[in-house]
């Protein structure tokens, strides 16, 4: 299946479970370490070979799923994979994971900001451009810092879908495009 379609086929079940969320005490919390555990395991091999073996019923994945994520899972966490099992929906379980984190770091106005920099970025230099982007975007940004030497200068800043590629190397790109 595309990429599109399985956001647009997961987008009713996160934001069924971010809707429930909201109404619980400790929800956001709870089913977003429910939803990116049962995502992490979900992306392990031996799950998926487990998950489509063809003898395996709806019953079977359920339970399979829920005993290995033992006490990380509430009972309202047990009915959500019993659902998506009963559908054939399983495999959508990393992308509402995704897209319940966007529909919880929305509501909570925080973003995650991803920074990839040719040299190490100092925590000074991270907290100006956190408050800097923090008022321009309203939010409360998280950044996340990486080195990647081949941009030879500047950054690459990357927040949900939205990328500014002020690199050396990108700048070099661009004008190679330009050029040809």
């Amino acid at each position: 299946m595309a990429e599109a379609e399985l956001s647009t086929i997961a987008r009713p079940y996160a934001r069924a479970a971010f809707s429930f969320a909201l109404d619980q005490a400790d929800g956001m919390a709870t089913w977003s370490t429910m939803l990116q555990l049962l995502a992490a395991a979900l992306n392990e091999p031996i799950v998926q070979a487990a998950l489509d073996n063809p003898v395996l019923t709806t019953e079977d994945e359920t339970r399979m799923l829920v005993g290995l994520m033992g006490d990380n899972l509430t009972n309202e966490g047990r009915n959500f994979i019993g659902v998506l099992a009963e559908y054939d929906r399983l495999a959508l379980i990393p992308t509402i994971s995704s897209q319940f984190e966007l529909l919880k770091s929305n509501h909570e106005k925080t973003l995650d900001v991803a920074v990839t920099s040719a040299f190490d970025i100092n925590s000074d230099e991270q907290n100006r451009l956190a408050i800097a982007l923090g008022e321009r975007l309203q939010r409360d940004i998280n950044i996340e810092t990486e080195v990647d030497q081949s941009l030879i200068g500047g950054v690459v800043i990357r927040a949900e879908d939205t990328v500014i590629d002020d690199s050396v190397r990108g700048r070099l790109d661009r004008l190679s495009q330009a050029l040809s």
